[in-house]
């Protein structure tokens, strides 16, 4: 019988910016996997994300993801990828966390778009193991695709990946970083106090 009780949710990112459709992920998460918790853990250096030009601070990363989630009595920031030594690699947070939870089941929530790139990803099966997989919906992907998808990387990772049903908001930080620079509004794509916190630090030209 499986003794652990807790379950929590992981979303990681760059959160450069945090955006309305981060938060949305997480809400949906929680009510859907009846989860205790969802964790936001902003990664501090991501092998994939080299360059930074242009781009917030960690420490705005984290204020604005800090702001984006404060009245959310189930939403938790976590720092613990933020001042890893070295690139920050999503098998050994995971591993890491199960070693220091370890009554507590993890659901990694991940877009679609990385649900098909999860074999590239620095020891995918690791991740697997350590953790149940969460793939969201996303627009440009039929649903067909992305349940074959799921049910070739069970197969393939011997671990089940779950599909979590989310409105389909397909909003890029990329995007909304050059709206901003444009002088372009963000109000709806960004909770109003992060919007705030972009204009006091001038962040992403603004």
């Amino acid at each position: 019988m499986d003794k652990k009780k807790n379950r929590i949710g992981i979303m990681g990112g760059t959160f450069d910016p945090i955006h309305v459709g981060h938060l949305i992920l997480g809400e949906a998460a929680f009510w859907q996997l009846k989860l205790q918790s969802v964790w936001y853990l902003p990664s501090g250096n991501p092998p994939h994300k080299t360059n930074r030009a242009g781009r917030a601070t960690d420490g705005q990363r984290i204020e604005m993801v800090r702001r984006a989630i404060a009245d959310n009595p189930h939403f938790r920031l976590s720092l613990m990828e933020m001042y890893e030594d070295g690139y920050s690699y999503t098998y050994r947070t995971l591993e890491q966390l199960n070693q220091e939870y370890p009554e507590t089941d993890f659901y990694f929530i991940i877009g679609a778009d990385s649900l098909f790139a999860f074999d590239e990803w620095r020891e995918p099966q690791r991740i697997a193991d350590a953790c149940h997989l969460v793939a969201a919906v996303r627009n440009q992907v039929p649903d067909e695709k992305l349940e074959e998808a799921l049910e070739t990387m069970s197969r393939k990772y011997r671990r089940r990946f779950l599909k979590l049903d989310t409105p389909n908001l397909d909003i890029s930080s990329a995007h909304l970083r050059e709206m901003i620079r444009r002088k372009e509004s963000v109000k709806y794509f960004l909770p109003d106090s992060v919007i705030d916190y972009i204009r006091e630090q001038h962040i992403y030209g603004s």
